[in-house]
């Protein structure tokens, strides 16, 4: 054993205990992601950003109208969890199709499509006007994720 820490101290270089452990989290976490999404694209990227986005707004919302609860912020962030554990099945089923990411990618659009309508009427409830190029988007993203309004939330 001793022979295998001094061959992996010489392959290694000078790095310390927590340079290894920290290199290790972030090789693991991407390979992770790879094996859970297929890497992280773009759309995947734009995605949490929305997720977040929609969170805080809606957390912001519910504190001016004074209806902020904890129960409810953590049914919130369970939703939010659930909604990359579709997009991981999602990406399953494409691998065992043949891999072109074609069932991940609709499903990010439809949950882009519903984030950003909910990002939205969170800045409605807020006061916040919205310029109509939003409102286009909204639109379009609807289209790539072939969902309809009766499906949302």
């Amino acid at each position: 054993m001793e022979r295998f820490f001094i061959l992996l101290n010489q392959f290694l270089g000078d790095y310390d205990t927590k340079q290894l452990v920290i290199a290790g989290g972030f090789g693991a976490t991407g390979g992770t992601v790879a094996l859970l999404f297929g890497g992280w694209p773009m759309l995947l990227q734009v995605l949490l950003i929305m997720t977040i986005a929609d969170y805080v707004t809606g957390i912001m919302a519910a504190g001016i109208e004074g209806k902020l609860r904890s129960s409810v912020g953590l049914i919130g962030i369970a939703r939010k969890v659930f909604i990359f554990v579709i997009v991981s099945i999602a990406h399953q089923v494409d691998v065992v199709l043949g891999g072109q990411h074609l069932l991940r990618d609709a499903t990010v659009f439809f949950y882009m499509a519903n984030e950003l309508l909910s990002i939205i009427e969170n800045g409605g409830r807020l006061g916040v006007p919205l310029p109509p190029v939003i409102k286009q988007a909204v639109e379009v993203l609807k289209g790539k994720g072939g969902i309809h309004d009766e499906h949302r939330h």
